[in-house]
């Protein structure tokens, strides 16, 4: 991280109370950056994160700022947004069962709340956007992928018209230990003694720290251009050995794993490239890029001038990719800050 890129500059995090929001606040207290914003509309969620980092970073506290308001309203994001030199956009409704009974609010927050935070912005002259997607935007099935997959498109269709402002997305998988997320669960499971609960134990899932996720966006700040989609690339596990994992970790055993069956809306793995991007993708070592599609609505000239380059690809998914055993995923695991702090409980 170019830590002089950030000197003095104001950046904006939506959704910022949560668990991103929190790894961000932590590392870029530790550089020069000028001030921070934390937009979402949570003010319980807000006050204690004010007393967190008033405890445990007193000397540069006062760089965040709070604001109370909502992606969903065009007007509060364009009072939180002036002055802004940089956005990480956050807020997301990001629970599968929940977006697939309630899909008009995943549309809301997701969809919605992307254009007014990038409308904004390109009215403010925002220098960057790096907008949060997930792997469930890639051959969505649910009603939040499907939500995310549009946000995409919003921001991809905003860049084509939007001056000086760089929007750029990032899709990962899931998050270890991030709110809501399952080994949490798993672990209050364990030290209650009842039965830790898998849907599926053949499922795969891409692992990723909340400390990779925010690497990645700030990868695509320092190096996206406007309009790209970028990953990161990430190794993958069965949701049985994930489990497994915690139970060497936290003291329970492979026999008190219960499978409960595949929630509202799962997959069995999860996507990160679509094999269509992946014909476009170009590698950057630890990272793909996928430069927007900027042709032209005028589809004539493709009735003589065709796309030759039909090779055949393979998407980049968890279940090609590599594929983690039980050691090398206690590892990962285990080093999370998370995870050091449950284990300390005991």
């Amino acid at each position: 991280m170019n830590n002089k890129l950030f000197d003095d500059k104001i950046l904006m995090i939506t959704g910022g109370t949560g668990s991103f929001g929190n790894v961000v606040l932590n590392r870029f207290l530790k550089t020069n950056i000028g001030e921070i914003r934390i937009f979402s509309r949570d003010e319980k969620k807000q006050d204690d994160m004010r007393h967190h980092f008033q405890v445990t970073m007193p000397e540069v506290a006062d760089k965040i700022k709070f604001y109370i308001g909502d992606v969903r309203d065009l007007e509060s994001c364009r009072n939180a947004i002036r002055g802004v030199d940089l956005i990480f956009h956050a807020a997301a409704l990001k629970q599968v069962p929940s977006c697939e009974f309630f899909p008009m609010e995943a549309v809301k927050t997701n969809v919605v709340g992307t254009d007014n935070v990038l409308t904004a912005a390109i009215e403010e002259g925002v220098e960057s956007v790096i907008c949060l997607s997930t792997d469930k935007a890639a051959y969505p099935i649910n009603a939040m992928g499907m939500s995310k997959a549009i946000e995409e498109k919003v921001a991809i269709a905003k860049s084509r018209n939007s001056g000086k402002t760089k929007i750029c997305c990032t899709r990962y998988g899931n998050v270890m230990c991030s709110r809501g997320s399952v080994i949490p669960l798993w672990i209050d499971q364990i030290k209650s003694g009842n039965p830790i609960t898998v849907t599926e134990p053949y499922m795969t899932r891409f692992i990723m720290s909340l400390e990779e996720a925010v690497d990645l966006v700030i990868f695509a700040f320092e190096n996206g251009e406007n309009g790209d989609l970028l990953i990161r690339k990430a190794p993958a596990c069965t949701i049985q050995t994930q489990a497994e994992a915690v139970c060497k970790l936290f003291g329970g055993t492979k026999e008190d794993i219960k499978v409960i069956g595949i929630r509202h809306g799962e997959k069995m793995y999860e996507t990160l490239l679509t094999s269509e991007e992946c014909l476009k993708a170009v590698d950057m070592g630890d990272f793909y890029r996928v430069p927007s599609d900027n042709r032209s609505l005028n589809y004539d000239k493709y009735f003589s001038d065709g796309n030759s380059d039909t090779k055949k690809i393979t998407s980049f998914n968890s279940n090609n990719t590599r594929r983690l055993n039980l050691e090398e995923t206690i590892q990962e695991i285990a080093k999370l800050d998370y995870i050091q702090e449950r284990l300390l409980e005991d």
